[in-house]
Parts: C-alpha cells; sequence; structure tokens
C-alpha cells in the first residue's frame, strides 16, 4: 500500500482483474448465446446436460466476481509527480542515477 501522504490514482483498464472479466464475460455470453440457441436435444442427451448453457452462466458468474473485486477494492498506483519526487532521475542501466 502507499504511505498516508502520497498521492495516487486508480490503475483503472490496466488492472489485470478488469481484463479477466472482460474476457470471461465475453467468453461467458458467447456459450451462453450458443447454449440456449444452438444446443439440440441430441447434443444434450450425449452430455447428459446442456454443458454450453452451464459453462455460460459460470464464466459470467465468475466474470461479475473479478469486475466487483476489482470494483471494490481497486488497485492504486502512484502519481507520476510523487514517483518523480521519491525516486530522483535514474538514467543509467542500473537505475541508480546521479550520484
Amino acid at each position: 500500500m502507499s504511505e498516508a501522504g502520497t498521492p495516487t490514482k486508480r490503475a483503472g483498464l490496466f488492472d489485470l482483474r478488469w481484463v479477466i472479466a472482460l474476457l470471461f464475460g465475453f467468453y461467458g455470453i458467447v456459450l451462453l448465446v450458443v447454449g440456449i440457441a444452438f444446443t439440440t436435444e441430441a447434443d444434450t442427451a450425449k452430455a447428459g446436460t446442456n454443458l454450453n448453457l452451464w459453462s455460460g452462466l459460470g464464466m459470467l458468474g465468475l466474470a461479475i466476481l473479478f469486475a466487483a473485486w476489482a470494483q471494490l477494492r481497486p488497485l492504486r498506483v502512484p502519481t507520476a509527480a510523487s514517483e518523480g519526487a521519491a525516486t530522483g532521475p535514474a538514467d543509467d542501466a542500473d537505475g541508480a542515477g546521479e550520484r
């Protein structure tokens, strides 16, 4: 976490949880549509259940959990002004800066 006086901002879409939520949500919707519109009785009888439908619902549920987690507990990153002031310039290969 950041120190008490350090200004921070939300990471937004750079937070990996949002990327995971979007991907699971997209594929969940695709599977849900396939499960509802394109699954035949023969497919359901072969597997015993409509796997596309239930997998799509599970993926949508997981996407909602990841989105809620990212929204309720956002990733905070320090602002550019506070980064430069704390570390100073780093202009050589090992990041040591001028000494």
